[in-house]
């Protein structure tokens, strides 16, 4: 890059309901028994289902231990009510729960309320929007009513359906925006993941997807560098690896959006990982001797991700403890995930200035996203 733009002005939204993962990974097991138990009809033995899908759960599915919380933008999942009174997911009435199209007018009304909330005290416009996401489409979309309705002249972009590593051809574009003159860029993330559930599916690695992600929103800006405090953008970074492609999945299916997960992934990543980390620092002119001052933002698919990039990296505990701390707290996001551990990074007072930030994503494709960051 010519030049050296800066990710500053982080705002985190959190979804209206959090549940720790404890009682999450009991919903999902009661859920499934339920699903199963509307579709088989009289004579199913519901409570034996419930403890045979559970065990299964408890087997495969992320612990507590690694994931404390998750956060949910339908109270279905949180609420404790009855399967008839939830909104999603009645599923004595609808086994696979509410179709796409409910699915998708719940993510607009969900979003168009975000953008207008997120926004609501915002006198000066960006000159440009990016709204990223995979997991809802509506058109027009939150960003362009939001625009629409201030009477901005503010351009709105859609960097759509990439999944996890969305945010780094995200700040690619941004950076693009720059250089045609803009002077302020706003990437918004609106990731439901919670919408996307299929109680009828008990496959194990449906199961594993159903215990990991949730929903998460946040916004930055990327700005010409000022000199002050911020992210600057040293290199960037896109490979996709040959002979993946069946490795990981998410299509839009009737009940909501699909993920297709191969146990393969962690290993698939971590055989490429080294070389493209070594491209990553080169195209910022520097070498693997720069990782000494580094703190990894790696994108937490699950927690196999970090412990398998931290082994070949030959990295400390110390150097990803962030991205398992995001994890921990959230869940995985999706595409919002690196940049709510880029938020907490530019706050951790114990990351010095100066600090390199090498930040990694996956996703389908297999695709690996990577950025270069300098904490300002």
């Amino acid at each position: 890059m010519s030049s050296k733009p800066l990710l500053t002005r982080f705002a985190i939204t959190r979804p209206a309901y959090e549940i720790d993962q404890a009682a999450g990974l009991q919903w999902l097991a009661a859920a499934h028994a339920e699903a199963e138990a509307a579709r088989a009809g009289a004579g199913f033995d519901k409570a034996a289902f419930t403890d045979k899908i559970a065990r299964v759960i408890e087997r495969c599915a992320c612990p507590p231990s690694k994931i404390g919380r998750r956060g949910h933008s339908v109270r279905d999942i949180t609420s404790g009510a009855a399967w008839s009174d939830n909104e999603l997911y009645d599923l004595p009435l609808h086994p696979h729960g509410s179709g796409s199209a409910t699915r998708t007018r719940l993510y607009a009304e969900i979003v168009d309320r975000y953008f207008a909330e997120a926004y609501a005290g915002e006198t000066q416009p960006p000159d440009d929007l990016i709204h990223v996401t995979c997991t809802g489409y509506a058109s027009p979309s939150g960003g362009q009513k939001l625009v629409a309705a201030r009477g901005w002249p503010t351009r709105v972009t859609h960097a759509y359906h990439m999944g996890c590593y969305a945010a780094v051809p995200a700040v690619r574009l941004a950076a693009g925006a720059l250089a045609t003159a803009a002077r302020r860029v706003d990437i918004v993330h609106t990731e439901l993941c919670s919408l996307h559930l299929d109680p009828t599916d008990h496959r194990l690695e449906q199961l594993v997807v159903q215990s990991l992600f949730a929903d998460g929103m946040i916004r930055y800006a990327m700005v010409p560098d000022h000199g002050g405090p911020g992210l600057r953008v040293l290199a960037l970074h896109e490979q996709l690896l040959p002979d993946t492609t069946d490795a990981m999945g998410w299509l839009v299916a009737n009940w909501g959006m699909q993920m297709t997960l191969s146990r393969e992934v962690p290993d698939r990543i971590a055989g490429a990982i080294r070389g493209f980390v070594i491209d990553l620092y080169r195209r910022a002119g520097l070498d693997l001797g720069a990782m000494e001052r580094s703190v990894f933002a790696v994108h937490p698919g699950g927690p196999k991700i970090i412990d398998r990039v931290r082994e070949v990296l030959e990295l400390s505990e110390a150097q990803v403890e962030i991205s398992r701390a995001v994890l921990f707290d959230h869940g995985n996001m999706s595409s919002a995930t690196l940049p709510h551990i880029w938020q907490r990074m530019l706050d951790d007072r114990a990351i010095a200035r100066g600090a390199l930030i090498p930040s990694l994503a996956f996703g389908p494709g297999l695709t690996m996203c990577g950025a270069l960051l300098e904490k300002r």
